[in-house]
């Protein structure tokens, strides 16, 4: 490595490595100090039988698979469970005991809901983020930020509108939730609209405008579409919009976006006419 590299290198603070580490999706220190595991292995350390002594850490990170019931089971659990809240404080109560998912145990805590539960507009997203995690409430990093400025747009904000998501532990690193883990979570997200009631939703990305709305197509070319969720013998407009995360990453499809937020304010104006 030239010497200009290593000066670089012996210039960034710990503050910096620790940043740089993070946005690259490792947030999950396993121990204090490293391990040889190879070494480990051969030895019998934290092996099951094996006679090693497990850190506390360590003991803590290891997911037991015999926690997370089959994916059958858990379906079935999660179905049972959502149906049987008869309110969002009840429904907020089950996940938190729900143990069929298997991100709850690799994330900080659930991320349930923000906003007022009688809005007439729903927005929900995919799932939770690093700040989202810390916090507890969706959309409240950069991408949340962005969000309560496309709603101050329209005369929003979160008093008068309701966000959640359809996965509501944050997967390892920010990935996306894969399909198991989504039809695990989406009995929850479903009994959740049903709570809610909303006059109109917005399924911001696609994941969201997948799950909920059955569109195969990605959400460049969905956006801006209405759907009608079906929510017993009515249907709730459904509006596939730009997830705002993917607005920081491609701010060139804004112009997109606020089509799509004049064309979610007309609907709102529309509804209040109605009453």
């Amino acid at each position: 490595m030239p010497p200009s590299d290593l000066d670089r290198l012996r210039s960034i603070s710990p503050a910096e490595a620790l940043r740089w580490w993070a946005e690259a999706g490792v947030d999950l220190a396993i121990d204090e100090t490293p391990h040889d595991r190879f070494a480990e292995s051969r030895q019998g350390v934290g092996n099951p039988g094996g006679g090693g002594e497990k850190t506390p850490a360590a003991r803590a990170a290891r997911i037991e698979p015999s926690a997370i019931a089959p994916p059958d089971e858990a379906l079935r659990s999660a179905r049972a469970m959502a149906a049987g809240a008869a309110s969002l404080e009840e429904l907020r109560r089950a996940l938190e005991s729900f143990e069929g998912c298997g991100l709850k145990a690799t994330a900080t805590q659930l991320v349930f809901s923000d906003g007022a539960p009688d809005a007439k507009l729903m927005l929900i997203g995919e799932a939770p983020g690093g700040e989202e995690d810390r916090i507890g409430r969706p959309f409240v990093g950069k991408a949340g930020q962005l969000l309560d400025r496309m709603l101050a747009a329209i005369d929003l904000d979160r008093s008068k509108v309701y966000i959640a998501n359809v996965v509501p532990w944050r997967p390892p690193g920010n990935r996306t939730p894969t399909l198991q883990e989504t039809a695990i979570c989406l009995p929850f997200i479903r009994r959740q609209i049903e709570l809610v009631s909303p006059r109109i939703i917005g399924c911001l990305g696609a994941s969201s405008a997948q799950t909920l709305l059955g569109v195969k197509e990605g959400i460049t070319r969905v956006r801006g579409k209405w759907f009608d969720y079906p929510l017993g013998e009515k249907a709730i407009p459904a509006l596939a919009m730009l997830h705002p995360a993917f607005l920081l990453r491609q701010p060139a499809h804004k112009r997109w976006a606020w089509r799509d937020l004049r064309a979610l304010a007309r609907a709102l104006a529309e509804t209040g006419k109605s009453e």
